[in-house]
């Protein structure tokens, strides 16, 4: 089912539901698509959840950075009026999700992270070498997953298409080195907030052992683990992770 995308000057999101808020946040594939299981379980449970499209590609190359989307991400939260927020973030989006956490704390209820980037960028920086080669690229997006068939031609064309546009390129290239830059080895353990850790077993773009460091690095932290899941566990395995978040969120009282 298609959700309607709402545009309030320079904010594009989808929103649902009413409740305790919980903005999704995306990585660098994937737009406002890949979440549809997420975002039909919880709204009926009382919560409201905003889907923000990250201007990743839209900034100037000056602002494409992390930084750059945490603040991006805390004007929309002003903007929406909203309190004790709920951030789930996947990859990159896992990484703004911190940095923001740890830049306006006060605004953060919670953090869901997952497939996070912030400890270990081998994630997107190799300059994809042969990126006119359609089954190298397709290769490379089935590799995110545990199970190939998850990376859909859609999903395929996207990445294809997003490595083949120079300008994209360039960008996508500029937010490794700042994600890399940003690492927040050094910030985690004085972060405090609530963080539930969800992680796919088989991720190979950030390992089990990144989810163990965050795990061991955020003071307030529980981990969870995805049984053949890849770098996605929203897309690949929605029910399995509503049900863990679902746990998380009780246990907490959130």
């Amino acid at each position: 089912m298609e959700k309607k995308i709402i545009k309030e000057g320079k904010y594009r999101y989808i929103e649902m539901g009413e409740g305790t808020p919980i903005i999704i946040l995306h990585g660098l594939m994937g737009g406002l698509s890949n979440f549809h299981g997420v975002m039909n379980h919880f709204p009926p449970k009382g919560y409201k959840v905003l889907v923000p499209e990250l201007p990743i590609y839209d900034m100037p190359l000056l602002k494409t950075n992390v930084k750059s989307f945490a603040k991006f991400l805390e004007g929309f939260i002003e903007h929406k009026d909203l309190k004790d927020v709920i951030l789930l973030g996947n990859s990159l989006g896992g990484h703004i999700g911190l940095l923001h956490t740890k830049l306006y704390p006060k605004k953060v209820k919670a953090l869901v992270i997952t497939g996070s980037s912030g400890l270990y960028e081998s994630a997107m920086g190799d300059g994809y070498p042969k990126r006119g080669d359609y089954e190298f690229i397709k290769k490379k997006a089935q590799d995110v997953f545990y199970d190939p068939e998850v990376a859909t031609k859609e999903i395929v064309d996207e990445v294809f298409a997003t490595v083949n546009d120079r300008i994209k390129l360039v960008k996508t290239l500029a937010i490794a080195k700042s994600a890399i830059r940003h690492n927040m080895s050094k910030d985690l353990p004085h972060m405090l907030t609530p963080t539930c850790i969800i992680w796919g077993k088989n991720d190979s773009v950030t390992p089990p052992n990144v989810a163990e460091e965050f795990h061991e690095l955020l003071p307030d932290s529980d981990l969870y683990w995805i049984e053949k899941c890849g770098h996605a566990p929203m897309m690949e395995h929605p029910q399995e992770f509503n049900t863990v978040l679902d746990a998380w969120l009780e246990k907490r009282n959130f």
